[in-house]
């Protein structure tokens, strides 16, 4: 990655993190499902009409919308109803990174570096000390709703990098049209009726705020940013720089008196650490031609190396 896109993706890492306050503080009084039809309904209205649709297949909209939006923030806006803290929900939601990187790595022949997996399996680690050292009142269920969540982003990275689009604010908009008429569904399903109507008439004043901070900045900004990194860059440099999110999510929390717990300090610190070593560039090797980089690939004959043809 170049140094213009690691800024990008670090500016996308303090939005996330901030969007996690800015949802659980928005859904009060709102069932959760409901807050993220409305969220969805404000990401496509009217940028839908400005965007032209990403040369891309109907079916990758509705994969890509149905996963990285649908099936992530449905899972985690009711495990954050369900108890789940704000930085423990960023820390565990970062699992997507491992889900990612496999899923990537079998389905798109993406092979991690060697540091990328070390660091991977630290930040794994970091999880398991997360998730044993969670306070009591978190329930185990919403731990588990937010690992599914983590499950379903994966899956849409490894998706979106496959589209290869280069417009992601417009792969973004697009896949939305998945989102709000399932959610209200669900919401109708799950909550009932009568809770609807009333999370409707407690949309205030904070919902709206929150509303638009996580429609305009956590999906139009943070995710067209996103989608645009992983269409030219590969998925296993860009989707570590998302174990950020829960450094900034729990310093926010602490600041706002939520103070993590001796585990979750601890383990959020060796998520650091894995993040730090996936983010390690690969070292340099001094050849008769000039120095190289130093790739995993095992010597072999020269080949021919095609252009990948240019998205239209």
């Amino acid at each position: 990655m170049t140094r213009r896109d690691s800024a990008l993706a670090a500016l996308v890492a303090l939005i996330w993190g901030l969007n996690f306050l800015v949802i659980d503080a928005g859904m009060e009084g709102v069932p959760p499902l409901l807050f993220l039809a409305v969220r969805f309904v404000v990401v496509l209205v009217p940028a839908v009409f400005l965007l032209p649709r990403p040369d891309v297949p109907w079916r990758t909209l509705a994969a890509v919308g149905a996963l990285m939006s649908l099936g992530q923030f449905g899972f985690l806006y009711v495990a954050l109803a369900a108890g789940l803290p704000p930085g423990l929900a960023a820390l565990v939601l970062q699992a997507q990174v491992v889900f990612t990187i496999v899923i990537a790595a079998v389905a798109l022949r993406e092979r991690p570096r060697p540091t990328q997996v070390v660091g991977v399996a630290v930040a794994v680690a970091g999880l398991v000390v997360v998730s044993v050292g969670r306070g009591g009142a978190v329930p185990l269920v919403a731990l588990l709703l937010c690992l599914l969540g983590a499950l379903s982003w994966g899956a849409g990275n490894v998706v979106s990098r496959a589209a290869g689009v280069p417009g992601g604010l417009s792969l973004t908009v697009w896949s939305a049209l998945v989102v709000p008429v399932p959610a209200l569904a669900l919401s109708l399903l799950v909550d009932g009726p009568d809770a609807v109507v009333a999370g409707l008439a407690a949309f205030g004043w904070q919902a709206a705020l929150a509303t638009l901070y996580t429609a305009g900045l956590a999906s139009l900004v943070g995710y067209g940013i996103f989608n645009t990194l992983l269409a030219r860059n590969r998925a296993a440099d860009v989707v570590p720089w998302v174990l950020l999110v829960p450094v900034v999510a729990m310093t926010a929390s602490a600041v706002l008196g939520d103070l993590p717990t001796t585990g979750e300090a601890a383990g959020g610190a060796v998520m650091v650490l894995g993040a730090l070593v996936s983010l390690r560039a690969p070292r340099a090797v001094t050849t008769p031609g000039g120095p190289t980089p130093c790739t995993d690939r095992p010597a072999g004959p020269a080949r021919t190396v095609r252009p990948r043809p240019v998205a239209r």
